[in-house]
């Protein structure tokens, strides 16, 4: 049996910790639509993690009040290569033996070793 696709993943089962845009915008001291033009502009992610349910962002792409250090540069990579903000959340929270996630090698300040994974996805 093969693995499902980024775009077939289960989000929900991947991130436990989801945010809505006033959470968000609280967590950033900007306003709600201050969220939707970042996540426009890809310096944040967002997408339905629940079919039904309504767009949401991961709590872990949000640290110490700012965006996850290279998260920008990272999901500008990852759109590049066509792919979109779920299958980037997807991408982001699957184990992919950093060790571990790449949202966490992100947090942890180990992002140069993910950003090269995200380019290698072009190939």
């Amino acid at each position: 049996m093969s693995t499902p696709s980024l775009a077939e993943a289960d989000l929900a089962a991947l991130v436990d910790d989801w945010i809505d845009w006033a959470e968000a915008a609280r967590r950033l001291e900007v306003t709600p639509a201050k969220v939707r033009t970042m996540v426009r502009e890809h310096e944040l992610a967002a997408a339905v993690p629940v079919p039904g349910g309504g767009v949401k962002l991961p709590a872990d792409l949000i640290q110490d009040g700012l965006p996850v250090k290279g998260l920008s540069g990272l999901l500008t990579v990852m759109h590049d290569n066509r792919y979109d903000d779920r299958e980037c959340i997807a991408w982001l929270f699957l184990d992919q033996d950093f060790p571990g996630r790449a949202i966490d090698a992100l947090r942890e300040n180990r992002g140069t070793e993910v950003k090269r994974r995200a380019q290698a996805l072009a190939f």
